[in-house]
């Protein structure tokens, strides 16, 4: 993908009220009023071959995790009722591991199926580095977005994983797109890069033109290579994920796992900086907060947005 470009690197410097500010008026200009929920299953857990450093599911680490091999179709298609229930859009599975094979694809798709037949929900899968033909499958089974994330910058990935190369990553995200899916790929913030890191991270994904960015805050969790870092502060936060909704303005900003344990009482300041969707009901190894509380600061968010954009 190329080196940082110096497009946005000013942005860094922008007092934050300023970015604050262009963050919005874009979010309002090219999406509206729109709100996204979605909500993730961990559909097989643990025993993951990759080094992921911040990862509780890497084999390399020793973490307090259920580990498990795929869940029967059943539990899966109940947990996909039950998020539609909740108010989530999207659904989306997700298995540990650097891939699947072809066995294993055609087992998702079977769920997939059996999903769309049963619920008028979308279906989202985050099964890894798979090949165009994979990917493809899946698109024939009804998933309609393939999420990979890049997890960091190209400059910064090497310090995060060494199992497999941030090319890696890109070509699946562009396998899936080849395959007629859209792409949900983000990162994670807090692991020890720097503001021109996330930066070249959201460059990236603006390149790709995915649909939507999930982004992370990373949680320390005991028995990872990052267990022990220090927490972001919010302000750095916020100023992130204005500088991704003005780098990439036409996509959905999703705040997902970290946002309750870093942002706290915080995390509407997010959505008044661009963000405009959000995890809801945990984060495969982390719970999340009761889903009541997250769709009450939703309309609370909504009537925001509605007594502003209306000015």
């Amino acid at each position: 993908m190329g080196k940082k470009s110096e497009n946005y690197l000013h942005l860094a410097d922008l007092p934050l009220q300023e970015l604050i500010t262009q963050a919005l008026e874009l979010k309002f200009q090219h999406r509206g009023m729109n709100f996204g929920l979605c909500t993730i299953s961990n559909a097989r857990s643990g025993r993951c071959s990759e080094d992921c450093a911040f990862c509780a599911q890497s084999s390399r680490h020793r973490c307090d995790i259920e580990t498990y091999g795929l869940r029967p179709a059943a539990e899966i298609l109940d947990e996909a009722r039950r998020a539609k229930e909740a108010g989530a859009q999207r659904f989306s599975m997700v298995t540990s591991g650097r891939g699947l094979s072809t066995e294993q694809v055609e087992n998702i798709c079977s769920i997939v199926i059996a999903i769309r037949e049963n619920l008028d929900i979308e279906v989202c899968c985050s099964l890894g580095i798979l090949s165009r033909e994979q990917l493809e499958m899946l698109k024939d089974a009804g998933v309609s977005r393939y999420h990979h994330n890049i997890e960091t910058s190209e400059e910064f990935f090497h310090r995060i994983c060494t199992t497999h190369q941030f090319h890696h990553r890109i070509a699946t995200i562009q396998a899936a797109q080849d395959a007629g899916l859209e792409v949900c790929s983000g990162g994670i913030i807090g692991m020890g890069e720097d503001i021109h890191d996330r930066i070249s991270m959201a460059e990236t994904l603006s390149r790709l033109q995915v649909d939507s960015m999930p982004l992370n805050i990373l949680v320390p969790i005991k028995g990872t290579r990052l267990y022990g870092i220090g927490m972001l502060p919010v302000a750095e936060i916020i100023r992130t994920v204005a500088i991704w909704r003005i780098i990439h303005p036409d996509a959905a900003l999703r705040i997902a796992g970290g946002r309750e344990t870093v942002l706290k009482d915080l995390q509407p300041v997010a959505f008044m900086a661009g963000a405009d969707a959000m995890l809801i009901g945990g984060y495969l190894t982390v719970r999340g907060r009761a889903v009541e509380a997250d769709l009450e600061m939703v309309r609370e968010i909504e009537g925001l947005w509605k007594e502003m954009y209306q000015r």
